[in-house]
This record gives C-alpha cells, structure tokens and sequence, in this order.
C-alpha cells in the first residue's frame, strides 16, 4: 500500500506541473489587462509593480487600466469580462465593502473568482502635535473627558481610514467627530495644519512628518507591531485588545474562470510577491507583500463582511 501512494502522489504532482506547463504554452494568448483605481494612488501603484514584474514571465504585456470614482466601476467591467484569465481586477477592501454601504451593481462573492491577497498596509493613528496625549490610553481618557470635542478627518464613507476610526470608537466607547475630505492626502494634510486632530493615516503618509515634529504617533492599527512603523506599538496592545484594521488588496478573475487558469495566476502572482525587488518597491509605499492561496482571499473577504458589516449597521454608516 505504502509504494501504491506513493504512485498515486507522483501522478498527481505530474498532472498538476504537466496541466500548468501546457497552460503556460498556450495562456496568455493576448495582452492582459489589470482594472484597478484612478491613477497616482496607492493601490494604483502596486499593480504596475506586480505589472511590471510578472509580464516577462507571462509572456504578454501587462496593462493597468486606471477607472476612477466608484470602486464599483472597475468590478463592472471585470465582472462582465470573458472568463479567460486576460481580465483582472485589483483592488483593496472596498470592493467587498460597498455593498454594505449603498446597492452595487455587482456581487463581491457571485460575481469573481479570487486570485490572491496580494498586499496589505495598517493605518497609523496620528494626531496634531498640540493634543495633549502620548499613548492610546491618553487619548480614550481624553475623548471621555470630552464628550464630542475631539475630531478625525477621514476621506469617503467606507474607506480604510473612516472605518479605522470607527471601529476605535465603538471599542473605545468615545464620542469622537467625523470631518470629511476628498481623499487621504487632504485629511492628513488637516490634521498637519491643525484643521483636524486625529487621523488613521495611510502607513507610507506619516513618516516625514512625524520627523519633522508636524505630526504625533500613536500606535498602528495592525494587530501585531508592522515593520513599516518601527517601534510604534499596536492599539490593541495599548488598551483595546482584538483591535485591528488594515487595508488588504486583492486580485480577482471573472467567476467563471476556469480552476486551472486561476491556479496558473496565483502560481505567478506568488513568485511576483517573493521576488526581493517588488518587496522592497512595495516596502517603499508602505505595503506588505502577502501572496495567500485563493482561498486564503476568499476568507478574508467573507469574515471583512461578516466584521465590518456589524460595525457598518450598528453605527449607520451610510455613503457619502
């Protein structure tokens, strides 16, 4: 019996490298196209790395096409593309979070097939220099003291940086205002001018101007200590114990995508991920490379909804 599974293992690893290097032959047969956000941001800038890396190996070129405005946008076009492996979607959690939030013409779950978690990034919480607090705990005691005084900027509903703060509101039991801008940059940008107290600042945001005495640190949203905040402790283990909340960036396929050709991708995709070059460009824009199963993806985006869809309720958030 020992030596029959043995014959049945080595068959297996054959069909499985056999079916992928037959697969390799034939796919690409065309460019291939990653949809993902308006141009210039973040997450804009990690799929032309991950681009630019796997095209050689691929054997086609790699476009990003840049769609901004909605989230949902980009997942329309994926969505209704033809199952073939040449359309791919690139996005962060609001791909699964803005059905939550108002009715999307499409289905995070139905409507793609995942591919990977290909990077995640927390949120550092920062404050203006003047707020008299140096540790979470200071700043809890604070906003109890002060019922509705205390403010965040944040940009549109849902995004990391909103739902960041909320969920630290609702764990910490504090009344702390909302004041919202266009994006990222100008909500950070408030706190630095003072406008604004507190933000969930995107991690690659904060450094210059931590260093440079405009802003304070105070802990980072992960649940265990990042490397792209040396030194800087977590929430969680600052008095609000399971707190967490990052930023995860996915890439997905159209449903139908056959099982192979999803295999094939992820296959790719992980050797992208290890590469020491993409790690250390992501590294640079305060993102960490992952490279999970597809179904690692596809957990994620089932407990996200689960957790942040009781937060979403309970504390009304609708779109802006």
């Amino acid at each position: 019996m020992p030596g029959r599974r043995l014959t049945e293992t080595v068959t297996v690893i054959a069909a499985v490298f056999g079916s992928d290097i037959a697969l390799a032959q034939t796919f690409p047969s065309a460019p291939v196209r990653i949809y993902t956000s308006a141009i210039g941001g973040g997450v804009d800038i990690v799929a032309r790395i991950i681009a630019e890396d796997i095209a050689p190996r691929l054997g086609q070129p790699v476009v990003v096409e840049n769609r901004g405005g909605s989230a949902s946008i980009p997942a329309q076009i994926v969505a209704k593309a033809p199952p073939d492996g040449h359309t791919m979607l690139f996005y962060g959690s609001p791909i699964w979070l803005l059905p939550l939030l108002q009715k999307t013409p499409y289905d995070p779950i139905r409507d793609f097939a995942p591919i990977t978690l290909a990077a995640s990034s927390p949120n550092i919480l920062v404050v203006h220099p003047v707020l008299p607090v140096r540790s979470i705990k200071d700043l809890i005691a604070l906003a109890k003291a002060q019922p509705g005084k205390l403010n965040y900027s944040a940009g549109v509903a849902g995004s990391s940086a909103h739902l960041a703060a909320e969920l630290f509101k609702s764990m910490a039991r504090v009344d702390i205002v909302r004041i919202t801008y266009k994006g990222s940059a100008p909500a950070l940008t408030a706190v630095v001018s003072g406008e604004a107290q507190l933000n969930f600042a995107v991690a690659s945001g904060v450094p210059g101007h931590v260093q440079a005495g405009r802003l304070k640190a105070l802990a980072v949203t992960s649940a265990r200590p990042s490397p792209l905040a040396p030194g800087l402790p977590t929430i969680a283990e600052q008095g609000l114990p399971g707190y967490e909340a990052i930023l995860d960036l996915g890439v997905y396929a159209p449903a139908a995508t056959p099982a192979a050709l999803i295999d094939h991708l992820n296959r790719e995709m992980a050797r992208t991920l290890a590469s020491g070059t993409v790690k250390e460009k992501l590294f640079r824009i305060g993102f960490e490379p992952v490279g999970s199963p597809a179904s690692g993806l596809l957990a994620g985006v089932k407990a996200d909804t689960a957790k942040w869809g009781k937060l979403i309720k309970e504390a009304g958030i609708r779109a802006d």
